[in-house]
């Protein structure tokens, strides 16, 4: 498996050069295609006119996102300029989560943005929380001080679900380039540490077959610290430039009301992370 196609999704009002950055040294590491996509729609104001007057504040509002629009494809040839492969570009006046969804039928990874606020308009953003549940596709979320791609150690956050296999498998390619890798379980409080361990070691010798050597650990439980800010420790001890992780393990819902892992992953991480759903 490798991957063939890398796709970034730029945003109107979002800085893009991290991403960019990200996406074109993914598409060189594994000589890859490298497609920009981007998508924006008027968003017609609260208040209401009719005839000549309406249809001039439409106009007037598709025009200006064409206009911006143009100005992303510029960047985007602009960051890609200089680096060898295949490089193409699509955008629409279209809801961006749409868009991008249907665009990465052509895709092996998405590459995203990793600022995801908890109401973004959809307007004019693709929301990472929106597009992982959705894509079909690894989507790797990068932070805005993201200078480069950092493989030297990447951490696999491990839990028993489908989530979290489909990420692994999906991000065996960055895995075999990476010089350490961890395997970790956060566990809960009550869950047997000896069949925890037993998982990740598991897990450990799949990587193995696959040509990766990896360390598996089961951190300490600790009842009064969220997953995530255990995740996030262990995340600082190996150093970790990248953090492999299932995307919602638990119903969405439950997730934005009490928070979890995928919440923390796509708002509050200083690492790049790729998910799977």
């Amino acid at each position: 498996m490798t991957y063939a196609t890398v796709m970034v999704s730029l945003a109107l009002d979002q800085s893009n050069e991290a991403r960019l950055q990200v996406a074109g040294e993914l598409a060189e590491r594994f000589e890859a295609a490298i497609v920009g996509v981007a998508a924006a729609r008027f968003a017609p104001p609260l208040y209401f006119t009719d005839g000549a007057e309406a249809q001039g504040l439409i106009d007037e509002g598709e025009a200006s996102i064409k206009r911006r629009l143009a100005g992303l494809e510029a960047q985007f040839r602009a960051a890609t300029k200089n680096r060898g492969g295949l490089a193409e570009w699509r955008s629409a006046q279209d809801f961006p989560t749409r868009f991008v969804l249907a665009q990465a039928r052509c895709a092996d990874i998405v590459v995203s943005g990793g600022q995801s606020p908890a109401f973004s308009d959809a307007f004019a953003l693709a929301s990472p929380k929106d597009l992982v549940m959705q894509l079909g596709r690894p989507l790797l979320a990068v932070p805005d001080r993201t200078n480069w791609l950092d493989l030297r150690s990447v951490l696999v956050a491990w839990k028993d679900t489908p989530e979290a296999r489909r990420a692994v498998a999906d991000a065996l390619p960055m895995l075999r380039k990476a010089r350490d890798v961890t395997i970790v379980e956060v566990p809960e409080p009550d869950d047997d540490r000896s069949r925890v361990m037993a998982g990740v070691t598991d897990v450990a010798a799949w990587l193995a077959r696959h040509g990766v050597t990896a360390a598996a650990r089961a951190s300490e439980a600790a009842r009064n610290e969220p997953a995530a800010v255990q995740l996030e420790k262990v995340a600082g001890d190996v150093g970790a430039g990248l953090i492999v992780a299932g995307a919602y393990g638990h119903s969405r819902f439950r997730e934005l009301v009490l928070g979890g892992v995928t919440q923390y992953l796509v708002t509050q991480s200083t690492r790049c992370v790729l998910l799977s759903h």
